[in-house]
């Protein structure tokens, strides 16, 4: 049991920060396998841990800078901090439209669109967006971007709530055609993710609490988000260099033949 644990670990590392939705696998996989941990929403919530904490130790030093620098303008309104605090204020705005959809549609979402066909779909789709913006670079730097940039990227965000849609992908795919440069767009999409995680964390830890945990499958849940955790850290750096050299080609046709597949076969 612990091995099925494990390996479902490292495909939540894996798909959580590369353009191919974790949430669209997982429906994959449910159809694909019968194995109740894909059932579980216990250890999702788990291993969602386990790559939030890998996401925030690579940009610690970001969001260090970026949380201090907005309390210092408030306090002492000095230019060298207005950056960040905007900037903050930005990442604010762009979890807006997503957290209102998801507060409201999460429910409709969970039971009606977690359908593999769906999911192909989507994945077809998320080819076809990361090609249109496969040899974009940009223009925009992190102190150029807009309310507006913010909020289109925020509503490609919303899209990312259905399963198939990558959440990376959406939100590069926005801030691309914003003019951001392919940096910023990625430091700008996984800035989004985390308060959005943590909300969607906190409302599972309530689940959690209410369900309860079975003491033989804790040890499960926690070398699952260990796992989880580490090949998200490496997954994301890998990532970032794929995405900052122009590769995005290669995601392009891995959803276009897993789409194709699970249309065809599933």
């Amino acid at each position: 049991m612990l091995l099925i644990y494990l390996i479902l670990g490292i495909i939540q590392g894996f798909t959580e920060p590369i353009p191919v939705s974790s949430s669209g696998h997982l429906v994959i996989f449910k159809e694909i396998f019968n194995v109740e941990a894909l059932n579980d929403l216990n250890f999702e919530i788990f291993v969602n841990f386990g790559s939030f904490l890998a996401i925030v130790f690579i940009f610690r030093q970001d969001i260090a800078k970026i949380i201090k620098d907005f309390f210092l303008y408030i306090k002492t309104k000095k230019r060298e901090y207005k950056n960040n605090f905007k900037y903050a204020l930005l990442i604010v705005i762009g979890t807006i439209p997503a957290g209102l959809v998801g507060i409201i549609a999460k429910d409709f979402i969970s039971e009606h669109l977690n359908n593999v066909k769906l999911v192909g779909i989507a994945l077809l789709i998320t080819a076809l967006f990361l090609f249109l913006i496969r040899k974009l670079k940009g223009y925009k730097d992190d102190e150029q971007i807009t309310i507006f940039d913010a909020i289109k990227i925020g509503l490609f965000q919303v899209v990312a709530l259905f399963p198939g849609i990558s959440r990376s992908g959406a939100t590069l795919v926005g801030g691309m055609f914003s003019g951001l440069k392919r940096e910023t767009a990625f430091k700008f999409s996984f800035m989004l993710y985390i308060p959005i995680s943590l909300a969607t964390m906190a409302l599972g830890v309530k689940d959690v609490v209410e369900t309860g945990i079975e003491s033989s499958l804790l040890i499960c849940y926690i070398f699952g988000a260990i796992v989880a955790c580490i090949v998200t850290y490496f997954a994301t750096k890998w990532f970032r260099g794929i995405m900052l050299k122009g590769k995005l080609i290669y995601f392009v046709y891995y959803c276009l033949i897993a789409g194709t597949l699970v249309i065809l076969f599933l």
